[in-house]
Formats: structure tokens, sequence, C-alpha cells
């Protein structure tokens, strides 16, 4: 018996398509047919449809997290007072997540991806360092679980030999099962990335042979990159330039405090980079590189990265991104004894670098990152009658400024219903709490006889 399709009408939302040749509509309706978007119009009529009413909501692309370690959603809050050498010190190199199971791996994938679909966030890159096959697994599973869209970046291992220039240690063989067994067709919610070491954890060789990797396997190639002390005198862009290697399948993390020339060098090869503004602020990265990005033509990408220092949702970080370069900008004109006067990022381009440009870093873009008619249906409805957000005049304004993830109403991820009514849908949340906290009560267990601080 043939199947019948899925169809859902979203009706009387506020519509902010992040598709240009679209634009926005104040009251327009969308039609969900499968996983696509079949027509976005101010009226439409359509049978054989459940009618989902989103009168006084924002309707809007799900946002794009395009770096999160979401493991660590499993001993979140630890954090909060962690310099980024002692997060490293706590997490890695014998830390917490050295002790992870590949059971432990399932839960945390789990809890954190559910995590990011309640606060809006319908896809991110999960930035991975792998033990065995069996965590693989298992973090690919928690993933396939949650009904997240997610690109799963598998790096190698976080021991001591991790942050060692000398090394040319590289991700193991195991990447060649993982993507015939798990990514093996682009027509599904999970893709694979490469987390590697990148020029400043490792060898020069064995970053070079990495990135080939990762375009052998067609994945995206993920590394930290340009910041904190070492940031300006190793030249990393520069060397990755001069080699020829530098393309848009290439995803530098944070880039705080690099050569301005790089910058360019980055944007002109149409590579990207993940600002993680709250975690660069707090842990010492350096300042975010929003605007000096920007100036050399480049487009930003947002990301939350450790959630066991931050909250994991894009509403915070938006926050942080928007009123941090404007900081800068702003301090620049008060020194030079003038007040400043037209503000020098605005809440759109954020709300822009949050979606469909997290879309493009991802080589997702032609899936996902706006609203637009045979794209598959990823999105948000964020409600405007709540107190916080009433009234809302400017809805842009609204999203990025004063929204939080208590405002989302609905998820869908490919034309499916995720979310709804301000609840999860498809999931035992007690089941999942239950599994979480044993494997977090089984991860402290493990430190329990060592001096590491966090137990």
């Amino acid at each position: 018996m043939e199947k019948l399709s899925e169809r859902y009408l979203i009706k009387n939302g506020y519509v902010l398509t992040m598709d240009k040749s679209l634009g926005d509509f104040k009251k327009a309706d969308i039609l969900i047919e499968d996983s696509l978007i079949v027509a976005i119009k101010e009226e439409l009529d359509a049978i054989d449809c459940e009618i989902v009413d989103a009168t006084d909501m924002i309707v809007m692309p799900g946002f794009v997290d395009t770096h999160r370690h979401v493991w660590e959603s499993l001993v979140r809050t630890i954090g909060t007072d962690w310099s980024l050498p002692t997060y490293l010190q706590n997490i890695y190199y014998g830390g917490l997540g050295s002790k992870l199971r590949p059971v432990d791996s399932y839960a945390a994938n789990l809890l954190g991806a559910l995590d990011a679909l309640n606060a809006g966030v319908t896809t991110l890159l999960d930035w991975s360092m792998i033990y065995s096959p069996e965590h693989a697994d298992g973090f690919v599973q928690g993933l396939q679980n949650a009904g997240i869209r997610a690109v799963f970046a598998y790096g190698a291992s976080g021991e001591t030999e991790y942050w060692d220039r000398a090394s040319q240690k590289i991700v193991s063989d195991d990447v060649y099962r993982i993507k015939k067994q798990h990514f093996s067709s682009d027509d599904q919610l999970l893709t694979m990335g490469l987390a590697i070491r990148g020029p400043e954890f490792s060898h020069w060789d064995a970053t070079v042979q990495e990135i080939r990797l990762a375009r052998e396997l067609d994945a995206i190639c993920s590394m930290h990159v340009g910041f904190g002390s070492w940031g300006p005198d190793d030249r990393s862009i520069e060397k990755l330039y001069k080699a020829g290697l530098l393309g848009p399948d290439l995803n530098m993390v944070h880039a705080n405090t690099m050569g301005y020339d790089e910058y360019k060098m980055l944007a002109d090869s149409g590579a990207s980079i993940s600002i993680t503004p709250e975690v660069e602020m707090m842990m010492g990265h350096g300042y975010p590189a929003t605007g000096v990005f920007l100036e050399n033509g480049g487009t930003p990408t947002l990301g939350v990265d450790v959630v066991t220092s931050t909250s994991g949702d894009m509403f915070a970080q938006m926050k942080f991104m928007l009123q941090a370069e404007r900081a800068r900008t702003n301090q620049n004109i008060l020194a030079s004894k003038n007040m400043p006067g037209e503000l020098s990022l605005k809440a759109q381009q954020v709300l822009n670098f949050a979606t469909i440009a997290g879309a493009k870093a991802l080589k997702l873009d032609h899936k996902i990152g706006s609203l637009t008619p045979g794209k598959e249906a990823d999105l948000i409805m964020v409600r405007m009658t709540d107190l916080n957000m009433f009234p809302a005049s400017d809805p842009v304004g609204a999203v990025v400024q004063f929204a939080n993830p208590s405002n989302v109403d609905s998820v869908f991820v490919s034309g499916r219903p995720v979310k709804r009514h301000g609840q999860l849908l498809h999931v035992d949340l007690n089941h999942v709490r239950k599994i979480a906290g044993e494997s977090k009560e089984y991860l402290f267990s493990t430190l329990a006889d060592t001096a590491s601080g966090v137990v």
C-alpha cells in the first residue's frame, strides 16, 4: 500500500525567510509536504493537511550551530569558572572525556542534541574526539535518535599526544567504516566531517594529510586555529594559504588572534570561521573576530562550543556576538573623543550568521538555512505573545535581542515536527534523564580519587 504523504499547512505566521529573493512576510502561510517546503504565500488553501496555527508567532529557519562539543551536555555547568587551560586539563588528557564508555557517548549525544532542538537549533556540527569505533557508533546513534540534523565531525582522541606539535598522529582508519556505515548517502539528516587537530596542535604533515583525507571523504574539515597567546605567532592561515590548502570545505574555529591579512586569505578562499563569542571572551581565546572577518569580506558563523560553561542555545550567542562587536567599534569611536552614531552591526546580520551563513559553511545551504520552496522544512516558531516578547514591534530584533528557548513553541526538522506547543515530541524525557544521570555519575566516580578539582 502506498504511503500517504505528510502535509502541514502553517497558517498566519510572521515569516522571516532569510531568502533575499523572497524577503519577509508580515502574514503568510507555508505548505510542507513530506520533507520539503512546497510554497510560501500570503494565503494558501490546501486539502489533506494538518493545520498549524502560527498566529502571533515568528516563523523562521532553525538555527545552525557550526561548532559544539555535544557530549559535554553530560557534564554541563561544571566549567562556569574555567579558563581554557583549566577546561582542557579537566575534560581531556585523562580527564572526564577520556572516561566515556560507548554507552555514555550515546546518552551524552542524545541529551545534548535534544537540548539543542528544544532551543530551536535544528542543525549543528558535533566536534568529537573518538576513543574507539564503539564510541563513534554511540555518538552517531545519539544524534540519530534525537532527530536532529548534524555534521558528525570525527576527530582523534584527546589524550596527551593530542596537543603535541611533533605528533603525526591522524584520525583512525575507522573513518572509512563510519563513512560507509553511517554516511553513505547525502540524502539523510546526518553528514560527515573531520575534526582535525590542525597546525597549532599537531605536526604540519598531519594537518596536510587530514585535510586531504577530508577531501577524499567529501567531508567538512574543521580545526581550532588562531586563538590564544600562540595565534599571532603561528601564522597558520598563511601557511595553509601558501600550501594551496585553503578552500570552502575548511572550517576554522575561533580565529581570534590571527594576523589581520590572514582574515582576507580566509575570506577569499571561501573558508568559514565559527565564532563562539561567549566562550571565547570568558575562557581566554581572545576577542571575537566578527568585525575583522567582515572587514575582510568574510561572513562569520555562530557556535555554542562548550556546554560545560554556557547554555546550549543560539539566542545567547547572537546577543554576545552583536554586543561584543558593537562594543569594539564603539570604544574606538569613544577613544577619538566622539560619540557613536549608527551602530556598526545590525541584528539582521547576526540572524543571517545564525541561519543561512551557518548552513553554507556546513555545505548544507542547498537544503536548509532559509525558508525557500524546494528546500527541506527545517523551521521554528517563536511566540510573540510571551511577556518577554510582547509587544514585538520588530520581529528580527525580537528574535536576536529578546527571545530565549522558552519562547520556542514549535520545531520542525525535514518536515517532521519534533517540538509542538512548547514540548518535545517522540521522546521519553524521563528515560533520557535516567541514562544521562547514570552516565554522569559514572564519569564523576572515575575521578573520585584524583585531584582534578571537579568532584
